[in-house]
């Protein structure tokens, strides 16, 4: 799916389930988490040079994309920024959007994230939900992850993330200096701040979330502006495949968070642009207009053979429909175009799974791996591979799937007592086993515990089990 939904079952402490694949309600929808291959690989390839001008790295930050209309951006420990989509939505071009990016790259680059002087008794428990919730969603439990972040308010107020104003100013000038240092311009971010301008006269209700969390001050964007105009790219523009990106980004986002009537009265039929068409293949798909979507994407495809959004897009149409044997043609044609990308592997390894042939399932479990070796921590990859695994009678396999599932979102209890059964299935010494025993060990048993355990076991009568892990 290329576009991942998932609601949170329950948050006890730092311990998140998720009900996978279950819709998310119209009230809940503004705190999930968003996966989307396309939308990500846009805004690295944007983001890398300058937090490369930063001297971050960029394979070592990440950018999570936040169902949420309301204007807001963050950035917390562990190099992870998140962004709304109504903030996206917001920007009129890629330069205002970089902008955005480039100053809350700026406070990871600063170790604003980790300053201690300027946080109030609520600031660090609210950076620690929040850095637990990013990193749930870097996990692969995108709304385990939404969910940490937005009750993180229960645990510190939003007062307590407000930067010091001079915090602000040196992460303008972080980012202004980035951009310059990558040959662009700086005067997207200017324009954003311009563009809301009024927040500062607003009162502290009224304000955008993000200028509550970055206060603007007209002081500020006037500091900002002095090297920002020096800069000899302040007059380079977004070139056109980037404006084209842009508005491809907008209309996806559109389609797939609007009700579809509404991306079908903003996308009308007279408009023939790309990014109009894909919205509204998405909308009819969205509405239950099946082949009048499949019409459109085959339209799409015709003109874009290559492209594996495209044919992402067509086995989802047919994968919701409940039609998973005609998905797997249109998903393993994306996984060719773009074999590094996990997300397009566990489509494909979900349709192989669901289409109910058992001569399939080793076809699944290859992709379900593959995809685990490109995303480990991803728990959809390893339910899934656990469920394949499950069928093919292979008990071990699927039960150490199950514990690398429960690890991968924080329940390390259920993970270890997984491990342990996959322990005593799996070849002693095999590649397996070893893993069995590392997520065992990483619970804080140690070896002396195992030897109890298995004199312990030694002794039971025969026939006599440990209660199964409840999956």
């Amino acid at each position: 799916m290329s576009w991942l939904k998932r609601s949170v079952s329950r948050i006890t402490g730092v311990a998140v389930a998720i009900a996978a694949l279950l819709a998310l309600p119209a009230h809940a929808q503004a705190q999930s988490i968003i996966r989307d291959t396309e939308i990500e690989g846009i805004i690295h390839d944007w983001s890398a040079p300058v937090f490369t001008a930063m001297g971050l790295e960029p394979d070592e930050m990440t950018i999570l994309l936040v169902n949420d209309p309301s204007l807001n951006a963050f950035a917390t420990r562990g190099r992870i920024m998140g962004l709304n989509t109504g903030l996206i939505l917001e920007t009129d071009n890629p330069n205002q959007l970089l902008g955005v990016i480039a100053h809350e790259g700026g406070h990871i680059r600063n170790r604003h994230t980790l300053r201690d002087g300027v946080q109030n008794a609520g600031m660090q428990p609210f950076l620690m939900t929040m850095a637990l919730g990013a990193l749930a969603a870097v996990a692969g439990a995108p709304d385990a992850a939404a969910m940490l972040v937005a009750s993180s308010q229960y645990f510190g107020t939003l007062g307590a993330l407000r930067y010091m104003q001079s915090q602000e100013g040196e992460a303008d000038i972080t980012a202004a200096r980035a951009l310059e240092s990558a040959g662009l311009s700086g005067r997207g971010l200017i324009e954003f701040f311009e563009n809301f301008r009024s927040q500062e006269v607003f009162s502290e209700a009224r304000r955008f979330p993000y200028f509550r969390s970055h206060p603007l001050s007209s002081r500020r964007i006037e500091n900002l502006r002095g090297p920002v105009e020096s800069s000899p790219y302040y007059d380079e523009v977004d070139s056109p495949e980037r404006m084209a990106e842009h508005a491809l980004i907008i209309a996806k986002i559109h389609a797939f968070m609007d009700h579809p009537g509404i991306t079908l009265r903003e996308y009308p039929e007279s408009d023939t642009s790309l990014p109009a068409r894909y919205a509204r293949t998405i909308a009819w798909f969205r509405d239950g207009q099946t082949d009048r979507a499949l019409a459109a994407v085959d339209a799409l495809i015709e003109e874009q053979p290559d492209n594996p959004f495209f044919w992402e897009l067509k086995g989802q149409i047919y994968f919701e429909e409940g039609r998973p044997v005609e998905a797997i043609e249109a998903h393993q044609r994306s996984v060719e175009l773009m074999p590094d990308a996990p997300l397009l592997r566990i489509n494909l390894g979900h349709a192989l799974l669901e289409s109910r042939d058992d001569d399939l399932l080793e076809r699944a479990v290859v992709e379900l791996k593959q995809a685990t070796v490109l995303e480990h921590d991803n728990p959809m990859a390893w339910r899934l591979l656990g469920q394949a695994y499950s069928q093919l009678g292979r008990e071990g396999e699927a039960r150490l799937a199950s514990a690398e599932y429960h690890y991968a979102i924080g329940q390390v209890d259920q993970a270890t007592q997984f491990a342990l059964r996959a322990r005593d299935m799996l070849e002693p010494g095999s590649m397996e086993w070893r893993r069995a025993m590392d997520i065992i060990l990483a619970s804080g048993a140690t070896m002396d515990d195992l030897r109890v355990l298995d004199e312990s076991t030694a002794r039971r009568p025969t026939g006599v089990l440990p209660p199964e892990p409840v999956n």
